[in-house]
């Protein structure tokens, strides 16, 4: 998680320019500061802190200087992960460390160069601002590269447009593994430089930004090396990102938070395995060809509600599918390969992936029509051993949704014979989900373990706790060695997992990225 920092203040030109909109421009900093905490929450954090804490070691008192007496090798290694001050200062240190600075790849982060805070949450002047803008300059152009990763979220971009975009320049030709490049303040939709196209990096986040025009690109314009790409709070359509994905044949990571103009996501990709979506509005998902794929995570929908405004998440050939998730039928329209699934549509060859082994949903179990699609979807992924369920809040039901209604939906596949692992998120006792809950204890056969986590909160005391989920002992269990575990969230309702979980769904290491943060 990158450091958050508040906008700068607005100008008076600016602040009179609303006065005369008729806006108050305090409410734009407003919101504009929690866009920007929003999106800090969730930018990688840099390899190099310098409020690390300290080494206590006991110094020989011999005072031999034993660490230059390391291989360069060595000393490289520690210089790059130092704050980029700190490894200047290093020259000071002896004649042995003078070129060692200019030779290692250098952590330039700029909110670094602020004036030391503890929390970091300090706002940032104009003076201050230009200040660090300066040092970045300096530091550009006295080191001659490469650089490990750039993390330029203080400076304020708008003023210095010509500037930002040398910058660019100076590091597509030094070199530079990672870019988090943030524009922090006013106007959100400023364009990003087109030099960007230039860059060599690794793994690229952007922030806040206008994408620029792929139309006049020439046509062997490529981003070879890109492993990993986020946008965040980006304006920019779907034909560049089809231009981006098109153009990066190593790109396995894909990370878009709050996408501006894009209505459409099409992965036609031989590389990419893992997509993630923050607050993805009215976003199609379209997974033509993309045989690497082994994630597609969608941690929070804002599709607008009503007639017509499902958005089609298609499942195309994405033969290494295995974590998949949160499906919403209320937001969500299932399409495997040419077969949109509805109520009653019966599970073939044709509508089923296989692949899937982790499956989570976000459901409304008031809902009737919600409830009636649920299991359609379930007998689409008949091989899930782990499944996620997140109970959705609603205001009123809209049917009686009791266990016969579920017995009569008939048998599910992987309820029946895969999974071990069901974990039922933001419980509240409702009897419309103890209906749902003992279907699938009677007919999960190969369960292990099924958690209820209780929405924060919710209940006064554990009696309480126990008493809601009593009546689940009344029915008949498919499987014998299946234990129920009892959890209260460590959040309050309404403040999602993703924030917690983002880095975790393209950590390749962590099994389930779904793992919950619960207290017992």
């Amino acid at each position: 998680m990158a450091a958050f920092l508040p906008p700068l203040p607005m100008d008076r030109a600016s602040e009179n320019l609303w006065w005369r909109r008729g806006k108050d421009p305090r409410d734009l900093e407003a919101l504009i500061g929690c866009i920007l905490s929003y999106i800090h929450l969730v930018l990688p954090g840099p390899p190099a802190s310098r409020h690390a804490p300290g080494l206590n070691a006991l110094l020989p008192h011999d005072h031999l200087d034993r660490l230059s007496l390391l291989p360069d090798t060595l000393l490289r290694n520690v210089l790059t992960r130092l704050p980029v001050m700190d490894a200047a200062r290093t020259t000071a240190l002896s004649r042995r460390w003078r070129g060692l600075w200019r030779s290692a790849p250098l952590v330039l982060v700029d909110a670094h160069l602020l004036p030391t805070s503890p929390t970091m949450q300090v706002q940032v002047s104009w003076d201050a601002a230009r200040r660090v803008t300066s040092a970045v300059s300096r530091i550009l152009a006295a080191h001659p590269g490469p650089f490990r990763c750039v993390h330029l979220t203080t400076s304020y971009m708008e003023e210095f447009r010509g500037l930002l975009a040398r910058w660019l320049q100076l590091l597509a030709v030094k070199g530079m593994q990672e870019l988090v490049l943030a524009n922090r303040s006013w106007p959100l939709d400023l364009d990003l430089p087109a030099t960007f196209y230039g860059m060599g990096t690794l793994f690229s986040y952007l922030a806040l930004w206008k994408f620029p025009d792929t139309a006049g690109l020439p046509r062997a314009a490529s981003f070879p090396n890109l492993r990993e790409l986020g946008l965040f709070t980006v304006a920019m359509e779907s034909r560049h990102m089809d231009f981006i994905i098109s153009k990066s044949p190593v790109l396995e990571i894909l990370c878009i938070q709050a996408n501006l103009l894009m209505d459409r996501l099409t992965l036609v990709s031989r590389s990419i395995r893992c997509v993630q979506l923050i607050g993805a509005s009215d976003l199609e998902n379209v997974m033509d060809e993309a045989p690497k794929l082994e994630r597609l995570i969608i941690w929070e929908s804002f599709t607008r509600k009503g007639p017509g405004s499902h958005k089609r998440i298609k499942i195309g050939h994405a033969s290494a599918l295995s974590i998949l998730g949160y499906l919403e039928p209320e937001l969500h329209m299932l399409q495997i390969g040419n077969t949109t699934i509805k109520t009653g549509t019966k599970a073939s060859p044709s509508t089923m992936v296989p692949t899937v082994k982790i499956l989570c949903l976000k459901v409304c179990f008031g809902v009737r029509n919600e409830a009636k699609i649920l299991p359609c979807f379930l007998r689409c992924f008949p091989n899930v051993e782990s499944l996620d369920i997140e109970s959705k809040k609603i205001a009123e039901t809209t049917g009686k949704l009791n266990l016969k209604f579920w017995e009569e939906s008939g048998a599910i596949e992987c309820i029946r014979s895969h999974v071990d692992l069901m974990i039922f998120q933001n419980f509240r006792g409702d009897r419309c989900e103890l209906s749902f809950l003992k279907f699938f204890l009677e007919n999960a056969q190969m369960l292990t373990n099924l958690a209820i986590v209780c929405v924060n909160g919710s209940f006064g005391s554990l009696a309480e706790e126990n008493a809601k989920v009593k009546p689940l002992f009344d029915t008949k269990w498919a499987s014998n060695c299946c234990q129920l575990l009892l959890f209260e969230s460590a959040f309050a309702e309404g403040q999602g997992l993703e924030m917690q979980n983002f880095e975790r769904g393209y950590n390749f290491s962590v099994r389930d990225p779904f793992a919950i943060i619960v207290r017992a």
